[in-house]
């Protein structure tokens, strides 16, 4: 991709970059001899780089409102933050210069030591045009790279300062000039903000500084000339992981070769431990693992792109024969699955456990959930915190006989059939773990039951789904002689209900999850315990509209 702007766009960001040098040399002098002309000259120009700002934003929105292309659309957004990262490194000086009106010993600063900070800044800064009018990636990481050198400059001032300033001696001055380091550090950071944007509109997508090397890195086993790769963003995951598409040049757009995921090292480290556990476990569900590769705190896999499509999808969209197919080849593999990985050593969910770790981030969403005890004449009914506290009891009383290998985050959107080979996949299998197998029913249910569908037809095709697969499932708890599962599944249910309302904005839905979830537990802890093998779920009155 080829960064393309508008002449007066790029003319006003090389007039900013001028401009920056030249504060920056300002700064330089200033810290050497910090004499009130000088800081003058320093503070007086803060107008003319944030009109240069304005006048760039102005033009990058002016062509976004007439320009319907993704890539100079991306082009032109990254102008925009170029700009708003060089603006911010003028503010950046002018913020030195009123720290150091505090210092009244401006000796004590050592500026031979701020030098290579500001020099490294300042060759940052005169590499923006180059990077830009060459659409060279390589040039942008350099200016990256710099942000690691001003890193480490910094970290030496930080540990002389911190040490002087032990002696309890000339402290207000110390901590004065210690602010001034902490702003040349932020200036390194903007600097690496500019890189990355640069580098996002050659690639054509969002992309930050580690992800780029990981997927550099990947991209080398893929099969095909670098030249040819191109990126298409999938998805993002509320885990803060990026999940984009690989595809050649020739391809069309959702033929990927490989699928690119990059996130959190810990995430990420936890998605390939559950991809290999399933190898191991049942071959074949799982894609295959091209490779890995972690830098600093991130990590990065390449791996299989699995045709098909997910079941959401052809719940939505695929005609019912379609449907009928995949709804039963998913009802034959994880019954396969449940058989070949079953262990005598029962694994409770802790469904209230989970629940009470999540009802924090529920309440902030929908704060009328958070609800007091409500007391009206000799009936008293508990909030939501105590039914789950007191169902938390009863759960213990009802642990699994067994536990199975399952997928953990079981939704809709992370099961793929393929209808050529007539085979199911998983996909996102970082949670995946030996557990009761409730875990993943109930989140199946409810993921079908949370789709923001308003089409009756397709709401009754959804339901139907939903109740089918609780009715296979119930079969073979019967069949394995689990006699608490239909409690258990009240239990799952409950959980999946209300934690699934903190991703939804939607009032009407959310109320709907939150009662049906209050409803459950108030069944359950109305049971009797020498009961608990004969409860019985109205499943049909849970989910239906």
């Amino acid at each position: 991709m080829t960064i393309t702007l508008p002449s007066g766009v790029k003319d006003n960001l090389r007039f900013l970059c001028v401009e920056v040098d030249s504060q920056l040399t300002a700064l330089k002098e200033y810290l050497t001899s910090p004499t009130t002309a000088i800081a003058r000259r320093i503070l007086d120009r803060s107008g003319y780089s944030y009109n240069l700002k304005t006048r760039i934003h102005s033009g990058c929105v002016n062509k976004l409102s007439v320009s319907k292309q993704h890539n100079k659309q991306l082009s032109l957004r990254g102008a925009e933050f170029i700009a708003t990262d060089l603006e911010r490194i003028t503010e950046l000086t002018r913020e030195c210069v009123k720290q150091m009106s505090y210092v009244g010993k401006p000796e004590l600063l050592h500026s031979q030591w701020f030098d290579p900070l500001l020099e490294q800044i300042s060759g940052g800064v005169n590499q923006v045009m180059d990077a830009i009018e060459t659409n060279d990636s390589q040039v942008a990481l350099k200016i990256g790279q710099r942000e690691t050198a001003v890193e480490a400059h910094y970290d030496r001032l930080y540990k002389h300062y911190i040490r002087a300033l032990k002696t309890k001696k000339q402290t207000q001055d110390l901590t004065q000039i210690l602010f001034v380091a902490q702003s040349l550090k932020q200036m390194g950071d903007a600097l690496l903000h500019i890189s990355e944007s640069i580098v996002s509109a050659n690639l054509g997508q969002p992309v930050n500084f580690e992800r780029y090397f990981s997927l550099q890195s990947l991209a080398q086993n893929a099969p095909a000339n670098e030249d040819t790769i191109l990126i298409d963003s999938v998805a993002e995951t509320r885990s803060g992981s990026a999940i984009s598409g690989i595809r050649t040049s020739g391809a069309d757009d959702n033929e990927y070769m490989a699928i690119f995921k990059e996130g959190i090292k810990r995430k990420v480290k936890e998605e390939r431990q559950g991809m290999e556990s399933w190898h191991e476990i049942y071959p074949g569900l799982a894609p295959k693992i091209l490779s890995y590769k972690k830098r600093g705190q991130s990590a990065a896999l390449l791996i299989e792109h699995l045709p098909g499509s997910t079941f959401e999808q052809i719940l939505i969209n695929e005609p019912q024969p379609t449907l009928d197919e995949a709804f039963n080849k998913l009802n034959k593999t994880l019954r396969s699955v449940w058989n070949e990985t079953r262990n005598s050593k029962p694994v409770s969910a802790d469904f209230m456990g989970q629940t009470q770790k999540r009802l924090a981030e529920v309440y902030k969403i929908h704060p009328e959930f958070h609800q007091a005890p409500i007391t009206l004449c000799d009936l008293t009914l508990p909030s939501f915190d105590d039914l789950v506290k007191a169902a938390k009891q009863i759960e213990k009383q009802v642990a699994p006989p067994f536990s199975v290998y399952i997928h953990g985050d079981f939704n809709v959107d992370n099961i793929i059939y393929d209808p050529m080979d007539k085979r199911i996949h998983f996909i996102d299998l970082h949670r995946s773990r030996y557990m009761d197998y409730v875990q993943d029913v109930s989140v199946f249910m409810v993921s079908n039951f949370r789709l923001q569908i308003l089409d009756a037809p397709l709401r009754r095709r959804i339901l139907d789904v939903a109740i089918r697969f609780y009715t296979m499932a119930c079969r073979y708890a019967n069949k394995a002689n689990d006699d608490s599962f239909e409690i258990r599944m009240a239990l799952g249910l409950a959980r999946s209900f209300v934690t699934s309302t903190r991703f939804i904005l939607d009032k009407s839905l959310a109320k709907q999850m939150f009662l049906r979830s209050r409803y459950l537990l108030e069944l359950v802890l109305t049971e009797q315990p020498k009961h608990y093998s004969k409860f019985k779920l109205p499943i049909k009155e849970i989910l239906s509209d």
